[in-house]
């Protein structure tokens, strides 16, 4: 595998693409704690002005930033994330910079959740690592109603790899594609998922920043360009009952300097102790950094028996039925594949607690057991306790009761972007247990 090229765009030349590219507006495009995508636009002849000093924004505005009283914040772009939008129209051409969030004196903002993954990158960086990430981000395709609002109909009734005429996407995914490529993405592959409607397309690892970078405008394009052909693109976990649900598999692993340090050719399986070690760091932690991988109350639908879901906290190498698993590859290509995230969450948090998870097992030689070759759907619970293997939470509050009981996470997150994220998901929580769901009415009404 090839890492995906990074940009060395400085602001020079990101002031001459702008102007000689006639490039009409910047979108200056960040992330709330909760994932969502928030940008401001900006006319392109305030580039210079842009890169210098920012831009100045009401933080009270944004889910989980500041008070009003302190709302003022500066939206600082990073030049090296500059890249024209190919779906507009060429007499309009709008840009984007991905943007670091900061005080209006520049000191970075603790809610930040850019700053939060370049906060973990950084103590990587002191024991001289770098981590490397492939997403896999699956998402569904669903037909809009009349008046444009989204669905959960399909006309697809593709499988697993299955191409047109059954796959009535493709056309859909093939522009996704185009779009993609024409922003700088290298992607490897694309196909029809398991599901209805589901597909899957994934582009080449890069590190873990840019990675994370690239997820937030991977979604951004595959919403964009679905709309565009009508379709409404969906990275919900599990929107429909009876199929398996969308994953985000994050296929991790850590340099020095050029070399991967889970390879280890001398080892009977070709892992480094470092490998383990860092596996060990995710097993002991994965409870806990579900709540931000995992993160919505649907997120717990997919997390169930029965549809391949990677709920049990162990590891393996072919067998897919674990939360970890160890794809063939070795060489620079070795890696940590963990199945459990989706694509709801936020890549930057997600991201960056699973590498401290992992580093945290490197530090302190976390013994991540030995490899579960057994097909752990097969298995009742007590089997599972007599070969001690835990699951993950059941749902959204056990998620944040476990991450909160993790010290070492919650010092990684910090009490700004924890107090923001628990009170709302606290709310979401207590918002959907006292609704009264369809499903109660069809099982309930009649009977009582």
């Amino acid at each position: 595998m090839r890492v995906a090229a990074k940009t060395n765009l400085n602001k020079d030349q990101v002031i001459k693409m702008v102007k000689d590219g006639g490039v009409t507006m910047l979108r200056l495009q960040f992330t709330d704690i909760l994932g969502g995508v928030k940008n401001v636009g900006i006319p392109g002849h305030h580039i210079e002005q842009i890169l210098e000093e920012g831009v100045i924004f009401d933080g009270s505005s944004i889910e989980g930033f500041v008070r009003i009283e302190e709302s003022d914040m500066r939206l600082m772009p990073d030049p090296s994330t500059f890249t024209v939008l190919p779906w507009k129209p060429e007499a309009h051409k709008e840009a984007r910079l991905i943007c670091d969030v900061v005080y209006p004196d520049g000191t970075p903002f603790p809610g930040d959740p850019r700053t939060f993954l370049k906060r973990m990158i950084a103590k990587a960086s002191e024991q001289g690592l770098e981590m490397m990430a492939g997403p896999e981000a699956e998402f569904f395709l669903f037909e809009q109603d009349a008046q444009g609002q989204p669905t959960v109909n399909t006309h697809d009734t593709g499988s697993y790899f299955d191409l047109t005429p059954i796959d009535i996407g493709e056309e859909t995914r093939r522009d996704i594609i185009d779009n993609l490529e024409k922003m700088g993405f290298e992607v490897e592959a694309s196909h029809h998922e398991c599901g209805q409607a589901q597909h899957e397309i994934d582009f080449r690892y890069a590190d873990a920043l840019h990675t994370a970078d690239n997820v937030v405008t991977f979604k951004t394009v595959v919403k964009t360009i679905a709309t565009q052909h009508g379709m409404h693109a969906t990275f919900m976990p599990k929107p429909r009952f009876g199929i398996a649900g969308s994953g985000m598999h994050l296929n991790q692993s850590l340099f020095f300097d050029d070399e991967n340090i889970f390879y280890d050719p001398d080892d009977p399986q070709q892992l480094s102790e470092s490998c383990r070690f860092y596996m060990g760091g995710l097993i002991k932690h994965a409870r806990a950094f579900t709540a931000f991988t995992n993160p919505l109350v649907n997120s717990y639908k997919r997390l169930v028996p029965g549809y391949e879901a990677p709920l049990y906290v162990t590891w393996a190498e072919k067998n897919r039925s674990p939360m970890i698993r160890i794809p063939a590859q070795r060489g620079k290509g070795t890696r940590v594949e963990v199945r459990s995230p989706d694509p709801s969450c936020n890549p930057y948090l997600a991201i960056g607690l699973m590498l401290c998870a992992g580093l945290d097992g490197i530090d302190n030689n976390i013994d991540p057991g030995d490899p579960v070759n057994i097909n752990l759907y097969t298995l009742t619970p007590e089997q599972l306790r007599e070969h001690s293997i835990a699951t993950l939470p059941g749902n959204l509050k056990e998620a944040l009761e476990a991450f909160e009981q993790d010290e070492m996470m919650m010092e990684a997150i910090g009490p700004h972007i924890w107090t923001q994220f628990k009170a709302a998901k606290l709310h979401e929580w207590e918002e959907y247990t006292t609704q009264v769901h369809q499903w109660e009415l069809d099982r309930y009404l009649a009977m009582y």
